[in-house]
This record gives structure tokens, sequence and C-alpha cells, in this order.
């Protein structure tokens, strides 16, 4: 899938969230990410768990305060606005959360949880809530009898809808989806994932997918940025992603998706060593503790993300050696142990 828009919707520059370990030192869990998110693609943002991609989409929309970096809306600094300029950032930026049951007022019916957003922007009269919220639950197929539930007795999956819905109530250009499907069944993530998509054609919305689920990913992204402890080191559409990746960890990554085709002989990577620690992390690429291609330059000196192709950027000093070779200087390094 092609992007052919110029002019990104959002930009995130040099983004770093660090939290203080106390008697320990900084734990980087965002060390210095940047990526474009273009109107009306979605990004997916992919990742094994703990390695800060729901803390990117957290410190974008203002849930935590960044360390350092900077974010453009339209070409808006959105870290440098006002309060009455945030509030307007809020109508235009949304997220929806990855547990549907937390992220609910327990103590509040759908209606009131709907009603919240409306109320608090005055972006209407009162006696005109009722209509949006109607209008909002046959957007998304909420029955209206369940207005006056509390999430308390509602499954999962509507929940999760009703998380989509409170999502869409200000009519927002931009949406992080942080793993908006993970705590689901099977059946009722195929339902969201095709709702969002339905939604992203009719609204044009614009969306940042996080999950750790790469056939998810596939399915709904357009583009695709690989992390690992905190970095970027891999991001091109999607097509790309899949069929001729170039860093080692996204190489290893996508061998251990499960196969359907029992004549599949892809060979799995399994990684050896322990993931390095976020906490004042050494000079080096992050992942050379770990890579069948690390030479002594990947464990001293940080690898930029540098575009080796239109469209296609990777933080690796060999990024050069294709997935051919990759593969096998990880079958010669295994065969000498």
């Amino acid at each position: 899938m092609e992007n052919t828009i110029q002019q990104p919707l959002i930009q995130v520059q040099g983004l770093k969230e660090y939290f203080k370990i106390p008697g320990k030192g900084m734990l980087h869990a965002v060390d210095d990410v940047s990526f474009d998110v273009y109107e009306g693609e979605t990004l997916g943002l992919v990742g094994e768990s703990g390695c800060g991609k729901s803390t990117v989409g957290n410190v974008i929309m203002r849930l935590l305060q960044q360390t350092e970096g900077k974010l453009f809306l339209q070409g808006e600094d959105v870290f440098s606005a006002d309060k009455e300029q945030q509030k307007e950032f809020c109508k235009k930026m949304q997220i929806i959360f990855q547990d549907p049951y937390s992220s609910l007022n327990p103590r509040k019916t759908i209606r009131s949880i709907l009603s919240e957003a409306y109320i608090v922007q005055k972006i209407c009269p009162k006696n005109e809530i009722e209509k949006r919220i109607q209008k909002l639950c046959e957007t998304v197929g909420i029955a209206k009898e369940l207005l006056d539930y509390y999430p308390h007795e509602l499954d999962g999956g509507t929940r999760q809808v009703v998380g989509i819905a409170r999502s869409l109530s200000l009519n927002p250009k931009f949406i992080v989806c942080d793993e908006p499907v993970s705590s689901l069944d099977v059946s009722v993530q195929a339902k969201i994932i095709n709702l969002l998509m339905d939604l992203q054609k009719k609204f044009d919305l614009t969306f940042l997918f996080i999950s750790h689920d790469l056939s998810v990913v596939r399915h709904i992204s357009n583009r695709i940025a690989v992390m690992y402890l905190g970095q970027i080191v891999e991001i091109a559409e999607t097509d790309m992603i899949f069929e001729n990746c170039h860093h080692p960890y996204t190489i290893a990554l996508l061998s251990a998706i499960p196969k359907v085709d029992v004549n599949d002989k892809t060979e799995r990577i399994i990684l050896e060593g322990d993931v390095p620690s976020p906490i004042n992390p050494k000079p080096g690429c992050r992942f050379a503790q770990r890579c069948w291609m690390a030479r002594e330059d990947c464990k001293t000196q940080d690898p930029t993300l540098q575009e080796i192709a239109p469209g296609h950027k990777v933080a690796c000093h060999y990024a050069a050696v294709s997935r051919k070779e990759a593969k096998t200087a990880k079958t010669t390094i295994l065969s000498s142990l």
C-alpha cells in the first residue's frame, strides 16, 4: 500500500522518556524516537513487551511528560502549547486504551461516559448531547438499550467498542490505538479491527496502531515501525517489512510468526542471550548482545536510523547485508558452536 501523501499529519522528533530509578539511575523507556504519520494512513508500531511502544503512545497523548523531544500536529507544536491550545489538541487527538475495563469509569453508565467529552469541551448545548450520543451509537454499532448499563455489565468486546465510540466523540483527526485487541478473543479481535478500518475510511482517520501481534498489524497498517529496547530499528511500508526487511531483530521477529502452511520450511531464529537492561544503557547497538551479525563496532558505536531505500529506514551498521546473507551468517555461526 504505497503512501503518496507528502505532508505528515503527525511528526515525532527525538522523543525521549526517562524514568528515575532510585539508587540505580535512569531507565531509558523511549530513547530518541522519530517518525512521521501521514494523513489517512495507519502506522503500526510493533515490538516485544517492554520495548517502549505504549510509552510512545502515552507521551504523544500527554499522559506522560516527555523528557526531551518535539511533537507536531499539522505543523503545530503540541508540547509547547498552553492550556487553551491543549484543549483544542484534545479534540484532534484521541486514544483507545488496551484494557477496555480499567479505561472506563465503573461508577458511570455508558451514557455518562459518552457524554463526558461533550460536557468538558462544551461543543454543543446540553439538550443536543443525547442526540449526539445516539448518533455515535449508530456509527459504531452499540445497541441503544445498553446506554444505561455499567461497564461491568458488558462483555470485553462491547466495552472496547464503547472506548472506540468515546474516542470518536470529538471528531478527531488522529487516534492512538494502544493494543486495542490484545485482551480480546480472536473472533472479537476481527470484529474490532474491521470496525476500525471501516471508521478510518468513513471519517478519514489517521492511526498509530500499537501492537505486538504482527498478523494484526500487517492486516491494518500501511507502514510499520519496529521497536527494540526504546528505539526504532526499522521502518518501512508493510509489504517491505514482511518481504525484504534488513534489521536482524526484524528478521528474527518475523521468523517467530506461527505458520499455517505445514510445507513452509522457513527457519525460526531463536535469539540467544538476555535482553540488555534499559537502565543506563551502554553505548553501541542495543541488539548487539543477541545479534548473529554483530561485530566489534556494533558494541561501541550507536547505529543511526538511515534510509537504505525510498521510505525504508534501518538502524544497523550492516543494513546492506541482505536477508539471505543474514540467515546464512546465522546458520554458519550456529554450526560453529
